[in-house]
This record gives C-alpha cells, structure tokens and sequence, in this order.
C-alpha cells in the first residue's frame, strides 16, 4: 500500500481551537506512524476574511504541537486550477447556471415544505432558454452555478463509521460559485485532493454529506476519491459545539495559559475512543494510540478541568532535562534537585517560580507563636544541611518543647515559606539554607 498522504485544512479566519486540533493531531500523527505526508492547506479563497496573522498563528500552533506540516500550499494561490475545473464540468454539463435571488429560494423551500415535499432545489434554472438567461443578465442578475447530482445512492466504507451511504436524490444540488465568481468550499477541496494526490481524507463527522456530494464530483472530474474517516466531534462539557468565538480554548489561548502540548495533545486525541484519557509525554507513543476503527461516533465532551489535571500529571512525571530550558526562560532554574522538589506541587511549568522565590527570598516570614519558634531556632542542626536535616531538626524541636504534628510543622512552615502549603520541607530547607532560614526564623525578611 501506498505512504498516506494527508491535509489539514483550515480557514485562517481566526484561531483554532481544540476541536481543530483533534482533526490536525489525527492526520499528522497518523500520516507520520506510516510514513506518509501531512500538508496543511489553507483554505483562504475567502480573502476579504483570511489574515496574515491568523495563518502565522496557525502554523505556530502546529509547531508548538509538535506537528509541523511536511508542506504548505494556499488556495488563494491555486484559483487557475479551480478555474479549470470548473470549466470541465461546465463543458459536461455538471455545472449548471442560476439566477435565483436568496429571496427566491427561501419562497421556494416555503412553498415545498408547505405542500409536505422535501425543500431541495427543483432544478428550475436547467429549464431555462438561452433567450431568458440572456434577458436575467440584462436585468442585472449574475448566476451562482450549482453542480448536478446524479440521483444515485452513493457509498464508501469509512474507517471510522464504517459502511456509509447517502441518497443524493435527498440532496439539493450543491452551488460551487457564487455570484460573484468566488469559490464555496466544496470545489477547491476536491481539486486540490486531486492534484496533491491525498490519499486519506480525516476529518469531523459534520463532512458525512459533503463526502457523497464530493464522490460525485471526483468522479465528474475523472478522478478516484481518497479513503475517508470522519470522527467525533468535540463538545464542551456543557454540550456546546467548540467555535472561534471561544478564544480560551484556541490554542494560543491554551499555550498562553502554560498549558503542555501533550496534555493537549493526549485530550485531543484519547477523548471519545476505546483508550482511556491520561497523560501521553511521548508522541510517539501518543502516535501508536491511534485506531480510527475505537473512535466513538458520540459526540465527545471536551472537559477544560480535564486538561488542567492531565497536564499536572505530566509535570509531576516531568523529568528536569525536559524542564530545564524553560526553568531558565522564566528565571527559576534552582537546579535538579530543586525541580524534584516542587514539581509534585505545580500544575504548570510556570508555577516553579513561586518556589524559586521561596528558595531565593525575599519571604515575609509568618510567625504567630515567637516563643516556640525561638526555641526551635536554638536546636537548629550545624552545617552542612541535606535531605535529613529536615527530620534531625523537627525531631530536636519535638524533644524541646513537646509539641508534636501539625502544630509543630504548620509554625516551621509559615515561619519559613510565608505559606501554609507546598512542597516537603524535607527538600526544600537544604535549598533555602542555613542563614536564609536562620533570618526568617528571627522573624527578617529574608
């Protein structure tokens, strides 16, 4: 069998968000577990909508998830192609001329759903004689061309869905131009599927029409049509469909809340299949996961605090040559044995420096019983500290004062983090050090 050759294809109208993922992650992984090609295609016919910025965006996101595509073409740059073929299905007679006003066709569609019909396009525009389209044009009107369906039921086995037929008869016959001589989606898909020799076709399961309607036109165009496998769409936990407008759950936003490429990856990817969701660090391994025959057809909920608890699963698992570079970047490099030590307590990358500070200082010690923690400075242990001094020391304060749990922990705790929570103190009092400890336990800020 031949390698895949596999699209992404967004609109870069704004920028995409976790449902897009799912689709992106789907056809790259799946495209490199078998050596293939994954292009991302840009489906920016619509140029009065499609930015600069929003492409570079979306390029950025795929390289964040480790994704980058093997190549990258534009439609905006390949209208002469579309042109072409449509100039072929209009010599064929597939595509068709028509003058209806919106007003028209929703007169129309009343009128048949009134009479108990199905509210398709009646084909009015195929009886008309070259004298009254001549005498439209003349009126002003400028026809939008729809592509003729044959009335037949058209199948293929999807490799998520399985078996799948639609009866185009059902089906109004698609418009592939507009008036205004500009592409709807439909056409330029099937062209460049064409012309980038796709193998696989992997997408939502809101394409299920459109993939008869498209058959027929690979087959208007002489062409064979690519293997197809429609998942499940992603949905917010409350059951609401995932669009542009919410700008959290884009990418960028996620990236911009610290949030690791795998943890999103991993959710994109697991849920709604036969795996369970967890945690996935190696892509590769994220890769092997893929099994289009276990993706549920359900639609799949999308749980933001899902994502926030698999990526602190990640970083607690995380190891310090993973994190080193953007300990640094974010000025809270303290070293291996400071990252061992905190990670369990982070739920980003980013939360480090609120511990890295701890170790620095300044802290404002808190102090609310002066006599104990005085008492506990006299029996600090001498230099050098590690990770048992922690216990020789709390074991001297128990012996001294007879205080004992919680009461005896919470007071060292606050007197030298400022908090009432973190990582064992057992790892981080070697980090912080003798004099920085001995300052705060004296109540200095330190």
């Amino acid at each position: 069998m031949s390698k895949p050759i596999v699209r992404f294809a967004p609109s870069p109208t704004g920028h995409i968000h976790i449902g897009n993922t799912r689709v992106a992650l789907l056809n790259a992984l799946y495209a490199r577990r078998e050596g293939g090609t994954f292009i991302l295609r840009f489906d920016d016919t619509d140029l009065a909508r499609s930015k600069q910025e929003y492409a570079e965006s979306i390029q950025a996101d795929l390289e964040w998830l480790g994704i980058p595509p093997d190549m990258t073409v534009r439609q905006s740059d390949r209208f002469e192609l579309y042109d072409a073929a449509a100039d072929r299905l209009k010599a064929v007679g597939r595509l068709y001329p028509c003058y209806e006003t919106p007003e028209e066709l929703e007169f129309r569609r009343k009128r048949q759903l009134a009479r108990g019909l199905p509210p398709i396009y009646d084909r009015a525009a195929l009886k008309l004689t070259d004298d009254e389209r001549k005498a439209l044009e003349k009126e002003g009107r400028r026809p939008h061309w729809r592509f003729r369906l044959e009335p037949t039921t058209v199948t293929w086995d999807d490799l998520v869905r399985g078996h799948c037929h639609v009866d185009c008869s059902s089906l109004s016959d698609p418009v592939l131009v507009r008036e205004d001589a500009t592409y709807l989606y439909t056409l330029p898909s099937v062209v460049d599927d064409i012309e980038l020799n796709v193998t696989h076709v992997i997408r939502g399961e809101d394409h299920v029409t459109n993939t008869a309607v498209q058959i027929q036109i690979f087959d208007a165009l002489g062409a064979d049509a690519p293997t197809f496998a429609h998942h499940s769409l992603l949905i917010t936990a409350s059951g609401e469909g995932l669009s542009k407008r919410l700008g959290h759950l884009s990418i960028k936003g996620l990236r911009d809340a610290g949030l690791e490429p795998q943890a999103v990856a991993s959710l994109a990817v697991l849920v709604g299949s036969a795996e369970a969701v967890r945690p996935v660090a190696d892509q590769n391994d994220l890769t092997r996961l893929i099994d289009f025959a276990h993706i549920s057809r359900a639609p799949a909920k999308f749980d933001e605090s899902e994502l926030d608890h698999l990526n602190a699963r990640l970083i607690h698992e995380m190891p310090y040559d993973i994190a080193r570079e953007r300990l640094a970047q974010l000025g809270a490099d303290e070293g291996e044995t400071f990252w061992n030590a905190v990670r369990g307590n982070l739920t980003k990358v980013r939360d480090a420096v609120e511990w890295a500070k701890v170790v620095r200082g300044p802290v404002t010690p808190v102090i609310d019983d002066k006599a104990f923690i005085e008492a506990a400075t006299k029996v600090l242990p001498a230099d050098p500290w590690d990770a048992a001094t922690w216990k020789a020391w709390t074991e001297a304060v128990k012996a001294a004062t007879g205080v004992k749990g919680k009461a005896l922990f919470m007071p060292l705790r606050l007197a030298l983090t400022g908090l009432g929570h973190g990582p064992e103190l057992a790892a981080l009092l070697p980090l912080i050090g003798p004099e920085r400890a001995r300052a705060r336990l004296s109540g200095q800020v330190a």
